[in-house]
């Protein structure tokens, strides 16, 4: 019998992250998902998963506090049980995160130490955490940002850590695939969502400035995310490692 396999998707209650999750499931693969704030929206997730079939659960972290991360892999685990009857999980997508829009003379220490405990800190140790509950084979997919690559004012911080994490998925690549873990980046480019205020989404000003920018004609759309993540979780994509992968429509090129 073929073992079923189960992703873990941090912020994965709206958004992006709820795209994903949807899409992974659509792949045959079951989600836990994680939330900051809002379980009503991550329990929504979790019945429109179950209505396709699939199993899922949906879980609190606050990523930027490192003791959270400790006491939620107790958690995790004992979910892995209870409800997938397994201890391991497949696949890591690392998602969850905030925008912050401030000017890179008027950034505060409380700004960068914020963004980078969510972006970088909370993503290095959380991943490092949970490789004992990594399957061999299975793979990491670190979100990262158009704004690693071209700039944005206002996000100098922001992309100064996607950036790093860029950096960090190459070293995880070389040094987890003697396991055979794979360790990939996506980087959505400018997203309609309520991601940092919902900026893109909802200043027609800002809308139209990065439309004008991409060849496609318009901005993302988190539907233009989630299968791209999927993808990655699946072995038709199990020789692609150490790769950044931009979905910005060619924003910028």
């Amino acid at each position: 019998m073929k073992k079923q396999k189960i992703a873990l998707v941090t912020g994965g209650s709206r958004g992006l992250g709820k795209n994903m999750a949807l899409k992974i499931v659509e792949k045959g693969i079951d989600v836990v998902l994680t939330y900051n704030h809002n379980k009503e929206a991550a329990e929504n997730v979790v019945r429109e998963i179950e209505t396709k079939g699939s199993k899922a659960v949906a879980l609190q972290l606050n990523t930027e506090n490192l003791n959270n991360l400790f006491q939620f892999k107790d958690e995790l685990t004992s979910v892995l049980s209870s409800k997938f009857n397994t201890e391991k999980i497949d696949f890591l997508i690392n998602n969850a995160g905030i925008g912050i829009n401030e000017a890179f003379a008027e950034t505060s220490e409380e700004t960068f130490d914020k963004l980078m405990n969510i972006h970088l800190k909370g993503v290095f140790f959380l991943t490092q955490e949970l490789l004992p509950i990594l399957n061999n084979n299975g793979s990491i997919v670190n979100i990262s940002s158009g704004l690693a690559r071209f700039t944005m004012p206002g996000y100098s911080a922001y992309g100064a850590m996607k950036a790093a994490v860029e950096s960090l998925t190459r070293y995880q690549a070389k040094e987890l695939g003697e396991r055979g873990i794979r360790s990939n980046v996506v980087a959505p480019g400018a997203i309609a969502t309520d991601f940092g205020g919902g900026l893109v989404r909802d200043n027609e000003k800002v809308n139209q400035i990065v439309k004008e920018q991409i060849p496609l004609g318009r901005v993302g759309e988190a539907e233009d995310l989630g299968g791209v993540v999927a993808f990655l979780c699946t072995d038709d994509a199990k020789w692609i490692n150490g790769q950044r992968i931009e979905v910005s429509g060619g924003q910028r090129i």
